[in-house]
């Protein structure tokens, strides 16, 4: 039963409703708001820097797009024209200035292609307030797309009449390819309410910083952040050692241009330090020796890191001291392995963590370059105002990685500042941690962001990362990289059910969302996993692993009709896209959940809990105005 609220609190209520009428009318506009129904949510997951796959994927919104389109005109276009439709939808300029080239836009088809975009923005408005649409145009064209918006086009009336002549207008006056833009832009905005992007922004593709600027701008959206991204945010907020990570991992994906070209990160002292240290060594490329010094200079921060925290129980990870230059090895657990090289000229075998006075200049000039960026710290910044490690919403757990457990499914006991925690505290204390670096910036906060990264019991990693041995050792028996028991365990239903309840989630519909470990549907692993409870989407954006996984990935539609899970195929760029409408297309969709026989409406969801509880507090304003125990105020 829900508690009344006090009279301080009702008195400052109703200062934002003043008279029982105000305070009735939005308690009517709340209850209908109830029955609108539930906005489309789309979920995405690691990224990495695919510009043109992520631009694309958000723009049909995982086929949602396409689906309204045939929805609405199958019987009336032709298939050819509803792809057409969809491309210009998409990409809009770039569209346009391909049929200017072809000599196709003509006064008629402005007026056609206008009328269907109305259409179709009207039906995706039916599931908002006419208030939450006004929002979404802009000003220039707000009050003419309103009117265009609330009419039928096709009533034999004189208002019918009225509002074909406003898209005539347009037209004539030379503005439509402005309004096709922005009835564009109101389509895609009206197609998916929210975007839930499940980490992993960042790293291996180009151009994350473009990505970053597009979520910054798309509205409605959340990040629950990635290892990749908490690397960059870490560098940003001053972490030697995540700097060292970052640009090693951009040397070694040739993604240089990012940190160099977006980010404003000067490089020249690492190179010029690189060409001095590592020139000996015959036919080597620059690019070689940049990573050949930042592999280096990482891997004497890494165990700096871990000297700093014996708690983390990393000892193992110091392999620099492990190296035997003489017989050409590296012991790692009891075992010698032979190096692919013995090129560490800076490296002291009796001081083996401690960074040469050209080491520290260089990792000095580095820092003080990624505080410099602005266009980093705003994108780090956003990512901070939008994201979290975990993300509870309408029966959906959404993290990244792991929940870290032990093998018998307990919850793995991380030990920090003198306190125990596991499950979803630990989840809570790394937030803290994360904010508290990049706020104060002090060093164990700093620390807490590398080992997030790659920590052993890291919720946004979940596995031991072997870099040096990538680096260093030939043999990729070597490479095996031990990854959590949560991957595994919580293939079992009730190791699902233990780790949801844990965020106090129960009941058939509880699922959790992850990323991070791309599903090798060619070898027949499926992404759906704990009887539905759990569901892995990651895989759809970076290249790399196309050839693995034998799928572009996945993604998830939450909306009226239920929940769908999508396996996509690969994108083959804008260009095709524009010259023959190709579009990401599902390989196969899979139903989650089916609401045919009654669809959700907004009361279903957790903003229909806020919005009841809303209401609660109304009616006891207004009791509280009828019985006397609050004046109105006066008209």
């Amino acid at each position: 039963m829900a508690v009344k609220p006090d009279v301080h609190y009702l008195r400052l209520l109703s200062r934002q409703f003043p008279t029982a009428r105000a305070t009735y009318s939005e308690i009517i506009n709340l209850q209908a708001i109830l029955n609108l129904p539930c906005a489309t949510e789309h979920f995405i997951s690691d990224v990495h820097g695919e510009l043109e796959a992520f631009t694309h994927i958000r723009n049909n919104c995982s086929g949602v797009i396409r689906e309204r389109v045939r929805a609405l005109f199958g019987h009336e276009l032709d298939a050819r024209t509803q792809a057409d439709l969809c491309t210009l939808i998409y990409y809009p300029d770039e569209k346009l200035d391909l049929m200017r080239t072809q000599g196709d836009l003509l006064p008629e088809w402005y007026y056609e292609v206008l009328i269907h975009l109305i259409n179709l923005a009207r039906t995706l408005s039916d599931g908002y307030t006419r208030s939450h649409v006004r929002k979404m145009l802009p000003d220039d064209y707000g009050y003419i797309i309103d009117e265009l918006l609330h009419v039928s086009l096709g009533q034999d009336s004189a208002h019918h009449v009225y509002h074909e002549q406003i898209v005539r207008s347009v037209v004539d006056t030379g503005a439509a390819e402005d309004f096709i833009h922005t009835l564009a832009s109101l389509i895609k905005r009206l197609a998916v309410d929210t975007l839930h992007v499940v980490g992993d922004v960042y790293d291996r593709g180009p151009r994350a910083d473009r990505i970053m600027d597009e979520l910054m701008s798309y509205g409605n959206v959340d990040v629950q952040w990635g290892n990749h991204d908490v690397t960059w945010m870490g560098a940003a907020a001053g972490s030697e050692v995540c700097m060292a990570q970052v640009v090693r991992t951009c040397v070694h994906y040739g993604t240089l241009g990012v940190l160099e070209s977006s980010y404003g990160v000067s490089l020249r002292e690492l190179a010029l330090f690189a060409d001095a240290t590592y020139a000996h060594e015959p036919g080597t490329r620059r690019v070689h020796r940049i990573e050949k010094a930042i592999n280096v200079i990482l891997f004497k921060l890494v165990e700096q890191a871990i000297a700093r925290h014996p708690n983390w129980g990393m000892d193992d990870r110091c392999l620099l001291g492990a190296i035997d230059l003489d017989a050409g090895t590296v012991r790692i657990d009891g075992r010698d392995w032979p190096l692919s090289t013995t090129d560490f000229p800076t490296l002291d075998p009796e001081h083996p963590s401690e960074l040469t006075p050209g080491e520290q200049r260089v990792v000095d000039g580095l820092v003080d370059s990624f505080a410099d960026s602005d266009r980093l710290r705003r994108h780090v910044q956003f990512l901070f105002d939008h994201g979290s490690v975990y993300k509870v919403c309408n029966g959906r757990l959404l993290f990244h990685g792991c929940v870290p457990l032990n093998a018998d499914g307990t919850f793995a006991t991380v030990v920090s500042d003198g306190h125990e925690l596991c499950g979803r505290a630990y989840l809570d204390y790394v937030e803290r941690m994360a904010r508290r670096a990049w706020q104060t910036g002090d060093q164990l906060a700093l620390d807490w962001m590398w080992y997030l990264w790659c920590g052993a019991h890291s919720p946004l990693a979940g596995r031991v990362m072997k870099t040096f041995e990538r680096a260093y050792v030939a043999d990729p028996a070597a490479w095996d990289e031990p990854q959590d028991p949560y991957f595994d365990l919580t293939r079992d239903p009730e190791v699902a059910r233990r780790v949801l309840a844990e965020f106090g989630l129960e009941g058939p519909n509880a699922r959790i969302i992850n990323g991070h470990t791309p599903v090798h549907e060619k070898d027949g692993d499926t992404p759906i996993r704990a009887d539905g409870h759990l569901l892995v989407i990651d895989g759809g954006f970076c290249q790399a692993y196309h050839k693995t996984t034998g799928i572009a990935g996945y993604t998830l539609i939450a909306d009226a009709r239920g929940l769908r899970l999508k396996a996509h195929r690969p994108f083959h760029g804008v260009v095709a896209a524009l010259t023959a409408n190709e579009d990401i297309a599902s390989a196969h969709e899979t139903v989650i959940e089916s609401t045919v026989e009654r669809p959700l409406t907004v009361a279903d969801t957790d903003t229909g809990k806020t919005i009841r509880a809303q209401i609660a507090e109304l009616q006891a304003l207004l009791e509280a105005y009828r019985a006397g125990e609050l004046a109105e105020a006066r008209r």
